[in-house]
């Protein structure tokens, strides 16, 4: 930073301990950034960034920083980004030059989370990211063994694949498009490379984000590859260990020769000296050009195996239920839509469904969710279902699978508030037309052919759905008796 630059960042606490095993500071974390600042800067030039503030280091509390904060100073580039849920914008911070860089650094933020589009064309990823997080019992040389496999596959399609560590656990691998795209063909690429994997070494790979499927093997992380996800920057700091390690590009030579883990982990004076001695080996990155096969992206347009069960079930041919493609969203992590359906089949119930890993998670709610916190209704988990089946409303012929009257009885979003689903524990704030506030959904042991799960009203009970209301769907206003009907519908799927 030059000094007129430099004068208008006022740094702060510089002696105050970031790391308290190593006593590395946040004097040395902000030097350390304006170091590596002209390799850094043209990775995250013109991209929304997420912090991940420590304010009194790694022992302290932590949080994510997406809104730029009101003290922000006027010079700061930000960029306003539309909620795709909730509505309204997020006003996300550009580190376009060492100034914005040094002034994140000294709130605190040191870890860095780009977006991977730029602000102008928020709808267009430039790169593929495969992200390998190792289970239990797996670590970065295993991760290394997926690694390769995946270079395979790109070599076979002409394309170059970069890897770097990711100063966590496990490795990143950018696949540079610069090219017109969208985040539903590198979702689908990415995802059918991972599936593909999972297939052929099923003992080394998933796909999945189950993590009790883990153990011993490395997740492919397709996932990021999604509008709302952000991915560390390479050569960020991470806050992941008890002394400060950066994500560093690595050379494929270097993956290959690595015996111990150790040596696949970098600390800042070692990543300096790596990027005076080998350069930038991400700067292809930013320009290499390169396109997704047009015929690798058909194949992956199979039905996921998360599908499979649904797809068995249904004749497509008869029932106007969505069919089993896959979805580019991989909600979870920071939640995403919900949709509860009222279904008169064999017995009226409703399905309860949640945006998760790209498929809809379901569950069969005999009585609804309970309004009352001390009352808990069952809720039986059945088969996932196509994200298009959010807004599946109509009739499904008898004879075929779960035959009878479909009403959309609430939608909306939800917030993922603790737990996960493969946890069998989920915490939820829901967001709907009908519905407003917090539920816990926790499975438990049962010797019911279905898993069973229960749902009960977290805090403060909620007024019950009158009756009128009940009998009304949230996205055509007809009454159940109208859409067995086929009075005012479309096949409103299509059009979502």
């Amino acid at each position: 930073m030059s000094p007129a630059s430099s004068a208008e960042v006022k740094f702060s606490h510089l002696e105050k301990i970031f790391f308290p095993q190593t006593g590395f500071t946040k004097g040395q974390m902000i030097r350390y950034y304006l170091a590596v600042a002209p390799a850094l800067l043209p990775h995250l030039r013109d991209r929304p960034v997420t912090l991940i503030r420590f304010p009194d280091g790694i022992a302290g509390e932590s949080f994510y920083e997406k809104n730029a904060p009101k003290f922000a100073p006027t010079w700061l580039k930000t960029v306003a980004i539309a909620r795709r849920h909730e509505g309204g914008s997020i006003n996300y911070i550009l580190i376009n030059d060492a100034r914005a860089l040094a002034w994140c650094a000294n709130i605190a933020g040191l870890e860095l989370h780009p977006f991977l589009h730029r602000a102008s064309r928020p709808a267009q990823p430039t790169q593929v990211v495969f992200d390998l997080d190792p289970g239990e019992g797996a670590d970065i040389l295993t991760c290394a063994k997926v690694a390769f496999l995946i270079k395979r596959i790109a070599d076979d399609l002409d394309l170059q694949l970069f890897p770097k560590v990711s100063g966590s656990k496990g490795l990143q691998l950018s696949l540079p498009l610069n090219t017109a795209t969208t985040y539903a063909a590198t979702g689908a690429f990415a995802r059918g490379v991972a599936e593909l994997l999972q297939q052929n070494h099923p003992d080394l790979v998933v796909s999945t984000l189950d993590k009790t499927r883990r153990r011993g093997r490395v997740l492919i992380d397709w996932s990021q590859n999604n509008p709302s996800k952000t991915t560390v920057a390479v050569y960020s700091l991470r806050a992941r260990h008890s002394e400060p390690f950066i994500s560093v590009p690595v050379t494929w030579p270097e993956l290959k020769r690595a015996r111990r883990p150790e040596s696949l982990f970098f600390s800042p004076d070692h990543a300096l000296r790596r990027l005076k001695k080998l350069g930038d080996l991400f700067a292809p990155v930013l320009r290499l050009r390169q396109k997704l096969p047009r015929a690798f992206a058909r194949a992956a347009g199979n039905p996921p195996e998360s599908l499979q069960a649904y797809a068995e079930k249904r004749n497509f041919r008869v029932t106007r239920e969505p069919p089993a493609r896959r979805g580019w969203k991989a909600a979870g992590a920071d939640g995403g839509k919900f949709v509860i359906q009222k279904h008169a089949a064999s017995h009226l119930h409703y399905d309860f469904r949640l945006e998760m890993d790209g498929t809809l998670k379901s569950w069969a709610v005999p009585k609804g969710l309970s309004s009352d916190p001390t009352v808990k209704h069952a809720a039986f988990e059945v088969e996932d279902h196509p994200l298009d089946y959010l807004k599946f409303e109509g009739t499904i012929p008898p004879g075929q699978y779960g035959g009878g009257t479909v009403m959309v009885w609430d939608l909306g979003t939800y917030e993922l508030l603790e737990g996960g689903h493969a946890e069998g524990n989920l915490k939820l704030m829901l967001h709907g037309s009908k519905l407003k506030g917090e539920w816990h959904l926790f499975r438990i042991k049962s010797e019911a052919t279905k898993p069973l799960w229960l749902v009960v009203k977290s805090g403060l009970a909620v007024r019950p759905i009158s009756a009128r209301r009940d009998d009304q769907s949230v996205l055509t206003r007809r009454t159940m008796k109208q859409i067995a009907a086929g009075k005012g519908g479309k096949r409103i799927w299509d059009s979502r």
